[in-house]
């Protein structure tokens, strides 16, 4: 028998042509229903901004939103971009989504600021944020900020005052760092925090990543033992053929990204198809064909086990990449509806 896998969800809601960020973020929540109840483990929205295809700016809406729409599932950030705000308030937010979801939040952080050069700036001179090269002190300091003990500051006068994130829940929400370097998997082992290696980005590095946080880690009274997964982007349809077309829009959207093109809303599969290429895109989207997992239902399923006893993890998180038709509605997703349905018969039945 083979071993059990566990499937989670990784959402930038996307937006796609002829779609309002309305309608998409509504696609989104039906998608985490959908999550739910199929038996997927957790559901993620990741944190980036001023991307017309990419609507999913703010994590801890979304989690609440979706935490309301949903029963079983954990719910979080993957992640939030810690450098574009400021610890206390990172804390107080995901305390208050523990108290409102006991259980079932995590807070799933990134050093990366998500965004472009222009919106950090625009960030960093408009609102509360943090010293990207005190990162690991503000993850420290968000520990003791959620913790029942709080952190303590030592006044000029000599005398402590104590912090705490309020509202104080129960319980608190299970912090998770991500990343795609030997910082990343370092500061993870350091800290006794679970880590997250963003192969859906870049692969590259994720085997001296693992060992690195693997043979490094320092046990903590949360996570006596080291956790990882991987996240990978999925595009499964009941044909190979379905499947490639419909992850073409995304592919196509990241050759843009890659190459410093101009960036737009997702195009329909048939924009995509009837699209002029080049060199440049035509090698970008090869190398991702080889890279993503994008086939039909027993093939997928066999390539997100291959890469699970590869790297020796027993999760998975599946950004859904497929792209819609022209004809597909434009409050559901149904290609992203379909690759988790797929999955899950495959991997979680």
């Amino acid at each position: 028998m083979t071993a059990p896998l566990r499937l989670s969800v990784l959402d930038l809601i996307p937006v796609r042509s002829g779609q309002t960020s309305s309608q998409a973020m509504t696609a989104s929540v039906g998608l985490a229903r959908l999550a739910d109840s199929l038996g997927y483990t957790r559901y993620w929205y990741a944190e980036h901004h001023n991307m017309p295809s990419v609507a999913s700016t703010t994590p801890p809406v979304l989690i609440a939103a979706t935490a309301a729409q949903t029963e079983r599932i954990r719910v979080g950030s993957g992640g939030v971009m810690l450098p574009n705000h400021a610890p206390l308030v990172v804390a107080e937010q995901f305390a208050a989504l523990e108290a409102l979801a006991p259980g079932r939040i995590d807070l799933g952080i990134g050093r990366a600021p998500g965004s472009d050069p222009v919106i950090t700036q625009l960030l960093r001179i408009s609102g509360p944020t943090a010293d990207v090269d005190r990162f690991p002190d503000h993850i420290a300091d968000i520990q003791a900020l959620l913790h029942p003990d709080g952190a303590a500051l030592r006044m000029t006068s000599g005398n402590e005052y104590t912090v705490h994130a309020t509202p104080s829940a129960g319980s608190v929400p299970t912090i998770w760092l991500l990343g795609s370097s030997d910082y990343s998997a370092r500061l993870a082992a350091s800290h006794g925090l679970p880590y997250v290696f963003a192969y859906h980005f870049s692969g590259d590095g994720i085997e001296a990543a693992l060992e690195l946080y693997r043979t490094n880690y320092t046990p903590s009274p949360e996570h006596p033992e080291p956790q990882t997964f991987l996240t990978l982007n999925a595009s499964v349809a009941p044909t190979a053929e379905e499947a490639r077309r419909r992850a073409l829009p995304q592919m196509r959207a990241m050759a843009r990204l890659r190459t410093g093109r101009p960036l737009s809303v997702l195009e329909t599969v048939e924009d995509s198809e009837n699209a002029g290429t080049d060199t440049a895109t035509d090698q970008l989207v090869a190398a991702m064909e080889k890279r993503w997992v994008i086939g039909a239902p027993d093939a997928a399923g066999q390539a997100i086990r291959q890469l699970a006893s590869r790297y020796g993890v027993d999760e998975v998180m599946v950004s859904p990449i497929s792209g819609a038709f022209a004809s597909d509605p434009l409050d559901s997703t149904p290609g992203r509806a379909q690759t988790l349905e797929l999955l899950a018969a495959e991997l979680l039945a």
